[in-house]
């Protein structure tokens, strides 16, 4: 069974996506610019904002499909500048505290609309959806 996971709690996609697809009990969720869902505005400038931002807009979507964070399986951080780290896992490590699913994060050339960082998540959830 494949859902589109769609929510105004999260930016829409900027391309021929879904903010997430759900297959059965996993649900996938697109890379999350940190774009306020509110205003559509970018945060730049502040690596923890934009980290922050981000992981809102993917726990949002995780939400729609009916799961929490504490049913995220894998993540992956991409960061337009990899000495951002530090600060991006300071805020990283405050939405997933005991809970702490498998991650990569790694520097990327560039991200969409020049954007410090991007999130995506994988979630394992058996709902009704």
């Amino acid at each position: 069974m494949l859902k589109s996971i769609a929510t105004e709690k999260a930016p829409a996609a900027v391309g021929p996506y879904s903010q997430g697809m759900k297959a059965g009990p996993f649900i996938y969720v697109s890379g999350q610019l940190p774009i306020n869902p509110e205003n559509g505005e970018l945060i730049k400038g502040d690596i923890k904002a934009s980290t922050r931002q981000s992981l809102e807009n993917a726990k949002a979507i995780i939400e729609a499909a009916g799961a929490t964070l504490n049913d995220v399986v894998k993540v992956t951080v991409f960061l337009a500048d990899i000495k951002q780290f530090a600060d991006m896992n300071s805020v990283y490590s405050e939405y997933f505290t005991d809970h702490k699913p498998a991650r990569a994060a790694f520097e990327v050339a560039n991200l969409p609309l020049l954007a410090e960082v991007e999130i995506e998540m994988i979630a394992y959830k058996i709902t009704d959806l």
